[in-house]
């Protein structure tokens, strides 16, 4: 019962911080290409500002493998 629990836990980590990275990128990438459309010179910016949130999906990885490391 433990060990499910836990891994519940693990994939709620990953599933919660995907979904917030998807739902930020989505926002960030629209926006990012009617700015591009305005200034193309904005285009490195909104290239890093699309790539943020993915640290997002990195730490909820890091945070399910420590759930699962206590198994």
């Amino acid at each position: 019962m433990k060990e499910a629990v836990m891994a519940l836990a693990a994939a709620l980590a990953v599933a919660g911080a995907g979904f917030g990275t998807a739902l930020a990128q989505s926002r960030i990438g629209s926006a990012g290409a009617g700015a591009i459309a305005e200034k193309p010179e904005t285009a490195a910016m909104v290239i890093v500002l699309e790539a943020l949130p993915e640290t997002i999906v990195l730490f909820g990885f890091v945070i399910a493998i420590q759930i699962i490391g206590k198994m």
